[in-house]
């Protein structure tokens, strides 16, 4: 079989919930919309169940997929729902849901249902997404308390800017949203990922941990919460063919790498229809048999090319690591000018292999 692979340590995932946990103090949301980030959503919710404060998804899709596999665990949809039929689904499901629109608000008010929800009233601070006008928000939140249909109501909003921590932009949408929500006496969730990390004086009764579950930073610089994450997700293939080259001969589409002198050349089982960047340029780091090297030429569908000159102990079968403990997805994605978000949900083709460290 061909040996592009992703090792998924569901130990390290438990341990990066537990650490959002702590540098928080709060209850945490684990984030597993998009399949967990490309992680597999019902094996990681099952990893966190025992554990977690509950779950948010993108959609209904993916909160059922949850309940099917077991999953009984709150689990919130962080879009809300798209037509007011849902709502029926949701309250059989016991979906916690997201209101962010005036037209979501009406639908619960004109819609009988069984039990009542558990609401996160979304605000607009800033972000220009989607959540309520601050105009509109006091009156939302006391038209869902009047419906007689809303049991818990929890306030919620989300950072444009909170990866870059010498911006204002995040403290002036925690002040529009502190304005909104006054004199309303509900729990609050404001903090992301970055914001769990890198915000500690912005309130949160829950936060919702994202990327820093799957060991990723989303900030450029030095955290000292980031050097405490464990990589989730180690993507690797190995050496399938090995090229002895002379100086001035191209290599991959497009001649993009020229060898400068003799260098051995590694081919790699691993492309773009894997969900490695193609705009991955050369000097992209990878680590070959233990040692850390570098992509060269452009990457191919289904292969890449990598520098053996230095590696002498790699050969035909040797594995090779495009991302995980020791080559971070975060490098990976400044090299291409991308993100590890990104990187993580664009995986694809790649057998998906669990373990407990």
């Amino acid at each position: 079989m061909r040996p592009a692979r992703a090792l998924i340590d569901l130990q390290a995932l438990r341990h990066n919930y537990q650490l959002a946990r702590e540098v928080s103090g709060v209850r945490a949301l684990a984030v597993i919309k998009a399949d967990a980030y490309g992680h597999g959503a019902v094996r990681c919710a099952q990893a966190l169940e025992a554990c977690a404060d509950g779950f948010a998804v993108a959609c209904i899709e993916e909160a059922l997929e949850l309940r099917a596999a077991g999953i009984r665990a709150p689990v919130l949809l962080l879009e809300g729902f798209f037509e007011a039929a849902e709502l029926a689904l949701i309250v059989e499901h016991d979906f916690w849901c997201v209101v962010h629109s005036l037209w979501q608000l009406e639908a619960i008010e004109q819609t009988a249902v069984a039990k009542p929800l558990t609401v996160w009233l979304k605000l607009d601070s800033g972000m220009h997404r989607v959540g309520l006008h601050p105009k509109d928000y006091q009156v939302a939140y006391q038209r869902l308390q009047a419906s007689g249909k809303v049991e818990t109501i929890v306030l919620m909003s989300h950072f444009a800017r909170a990866d870059e921590l010498d911006c204002p932009r995040s403290s002036e949408q925690v002040a529009v949203f502190e304005a909104a929500r006054q004199g309303l006496g509900a729990q609050i969730s404001l903090r992301n990922s970055p914001a769990v990390m890198g915000w500690p004086s912005i309130p949160s009764d829950w936060v919702r941990p994202g990327i820093m579950l799957y060991g990723s930073t989303p900030f450029e610089e030095n955290n000292p919460v980031a050097a405490r994450l464990q990589q989730v997700m180690t993507l690797e293939s190995k050496v399938i063919c090995v090229r002895e080259l002379p100086a001035g001969e191209p290599v991959g589409y497009g001649a993009k790498f020229i060898t400068d002198k003799p260098m051995r050349i590694g081919v790699v089982a691993m492309g773009y229809a894997d969900g490695y960047p193609r705009h991955a340029p050369t000097g992209t780091p990878v680590l070959v048999a233990g040692q850390r090297s570098r992509l060269l030429g452009r990457v191919s569908m289904d292969m890449l090319c990598v520098d053996l000159t230095d590696v002498p102990q790699a050969g035909l079968g040797s594995t090779v690591e495009l991302w995980g403990k020791n080559i971070l997805a975060s490098d990976v994605a400044l090299a291409a000018d991308t993100i590890p978000y990104q990187l993580f949900c664009n995986l694809r083709r790649v057998p998906l292999v669990y373990s407990e460290g």
